[in-house]
């Protein structure tokens, strides 16, 4: 069985970070008001905030590969890699179509070329020739997986299209798809699964609460318990809040991290943060500025490296 969590997290220097306009209308988790916040000043807190994130989490022994962004092409959301690329236990690499046309270029196969240099890369897939048929099925945002299990969890959205999931279910060889419909306070779609759910090896985070559909919920219910998770009910205050956009890691040492944002942490109840300290240990960040402005948090910010060491 594979491990759920990895020490090997990648993650993307900005060099651009700004509000994306041509994301906002389906991601209801960036504040419009923080458009007006000056590029520079805006750029420089969030690369502060990236900053201190990964020196704490290299300071704990986690194996964070950090890749510069470029000036040029203009990809103000490159700090979440997660949404363009997946690496898995198997060798394989996907590749995502992505609904904003400049977050299409934050896609670098020199980046899956350096990997190879430490990891075995047995195949990749590319699903992005769906981008022309206005597809989208936007990574580990679109895809929150039970690597253990071979479960993915998808809600459906204007960037999580049916169609491109079960392209992918076809490549990933076992994988079975649980999709069902999320809304937020407001009734629209949520944007990416990853905002209302965390998978970690015994426990799963999840606003259940987003699923309207009674029988989509208890069936997603089911699931994670079927596979022996321990499931931790959040609210959808709580899921405004980002705490379902957390991520279970290790260091390499192999000792659980649960990594979340300040906001995430602060939005639980004692309760609920005595119940994760007992699975992991918990990391939170201050990263106001990249969820104001990027309508994503923690666990966008790093893409698991599930590949084979050599």
């Amino acid at each position: 069985m594979q491990d759920q969590a990895t020490s090997n997290i990648l993650m993307i220097r900005p060099v651009n970070f700004a509000f994306n306009l041509q994301t906002a209308e389906s991601n209801a988790f960036q504040d419009t008001d923080s458009q007006a916040l000056a590029i520079e000043l805006t750029q420089e807190n969030a690369l502060r905030e990236f900053d201190i994130m990964v020196s704490q989490l290299r300071a704990i022994g986690v194996n964070v590969m950090v890749y510069e962004d470029t000036p040029k092409p203009y990809t103000p959301d490159s700090i979440f890699p997660n949404n363009w690329v997946s690496f898995h236990h198997s060798g394989k690499v996907c590749l995502y179509p992505m609904q904003a046309e400049n977050r299409r270029l934050e896609r670098r196969p020199d980046i899956i070329e350096g990997l190879r240099k430490n990891f075995h890369v047995e195949t990749v897939i590319d699903l992005t020739a769906f981008e022309d048929e206005n597809k989208f099925l936007e990574g580990t945002g679109s895809l929150v997986l039970d690597r253990m299990h071979r479960i993915a969890y998808a809600c459906i959205s204007p960037r999580t299209n049916e169609e491109v999931l079960e392209a992918w279910e076809k490549q990933m060889n076992g994988y079975k798809i649980v999709k069902f419909g999320a809304v937020d306070t407001h009734d629209k779609e949520i944007y990416h699964t990853n905002v209302m759910m965390c998978i970690g090896d015994t426990f799963a985070v999840v606003c259940l609460q987003s699923i309207k559909d009674l029988d989509e919920r208890l069936a997603v219910k089911e699931s994670l318990e079927s596979t022996g998770k321990n499931v931790i009910e959040i609210s959808l205050e709580q899921m405004n809040a980002f705490a379902g956009n957390m991520l279970l890691i290790t260091n390499q040492k192999g000792h659980l991290i649960l990594v979340m944002s300040s906001r995430a942490y602060e939005s639980l109840t004692q309760a609920q943060r005595n119940q994760l300290g007992e699975y992991a240990d918990i990391m939170h960040f201050d990263l106001n500025i990249i969820e104001t402005c990027g309508g994503g948090s923690a666990r966008c910010m790093m893409a698991e490296v599930h590949l084979p060491e050599k």
